[in-house]
This record gives C-alpha cells, sequence and structure tokens, in this order.
C-alpha cells in the first residue's frame, strides 16, 4: 500500500484552466452573491408549511392547510436549489416574489371565512417571501452586471 502515489498535480489535466477559472469564481462569489438569503428563505418556507399546526387552524381551514403545506414546501425547495444550483436559478429569485404575493391574497380566495390570526400569519409570511425574494433577485442582478 505504501507503493501507491496519490497525484495532485493537475497541470496535465485537459481542463485545468476551465477549472482554474470556476474555482476562482466560486472562491470570489461570483454566483453566490445571494447566499446569505439562501437560509431565511428555506426557513420561511419551512415556516409556511407547518404553520397550520403551530397556529392550530387545521380544522377550521382545511383548505389552507393544504394550500399552505404546498407553497411552504415549493419555497423551501426553491431556496435548496438556490444553494445547490445558484448559477441556474438567480433568475428564479423573482418566483419567490410570486409566491409571497400570493401568500398575502390566499387568505380570502382559498379560505372560507378567515380569522385575525390566519390573515396576519400570511400577510406576514407572504410579506418577509416578498421582500426576501426582491433582495434575492437585486443580488443577482447586481451579480450579473459585475
Amino acid at each position: 500500500m505504501s507503493n501507491v502515489s496519490h497525484r495532485s498535480d493537475l497541470s496535465g489535466h485537459p481542463d485545468v484552466d476551465e477549472m482554474r477559472e470556476r474555482h476562482d469564481r466560486v472562491m470570489s462569489g461570483g454566483g453566490r452573491s445571494t447566499a446569505l438569503a439562501d437560509a431565511p428563505v428555506f426557513l420561511l418556507g419551512l415556516y409556511c408549511a407547518v404553520s397550520p399546526w403551530v397556529l392550530h387552524f387545521t380544522a377550521s381551514q382545511p383548505a389552507l392547510v393544504t394550500h399552505n403545506l404546498v407553497i411552504g414546501i415549493a419555497i423551501a425547495v426553491l431556496a435548496l436549489c438556490f444553494t445547490a444550483m445558484p448559477e441556474r436559478m438567480t433568475g428564479m429569485s423573482i418566483a419567490i416574489c410570486a409566491l409571497g404575493a400570493w401568500l398575502i391574497v390566499s387568505p380570502w380566495i382559498v379560505g372560507s371565512s378567515p380569522d385575525m390570526g390566519v390573515i396576519l400569519n400570511n400577510v406576514i409570511v407572504g410579506g418577509l417571501a416578498v421582500v426576501l425574494g426582491a433582495v434575492c433577485a437585486g443580488l443577482a442582478v447586481m451579480n450579473k452586471k459585475t
């Protein structure tokens, strides 16, 4: 086993220039400008998904339970995709704004006579989603300009 040689020199690799450029781009923040917003967006999506059980409106608003679960999972998945593939997903940042706007109006469209707690929950979560989505979209636009 001691005769096994580990070659760490990549100078002979055919894609060494491209690999170095990508490494420099990733290390300097290229494509990762929304990284600071990824975690809050993910947590916001998780909260949105579990909010019917946290606020106990599962019995009074069954349609909103499913709605918030699906929208929350969608927001969390988008955040995970932003983290995993930032170069490809930066254009999708505006989708979080759209989901947030939908969350704001959904208690009156999806729900049936929602109470103030349900309305405040969706308006606050939706507003935060719009703000965080706008931050991600703005950072993505600034990143493309540089």
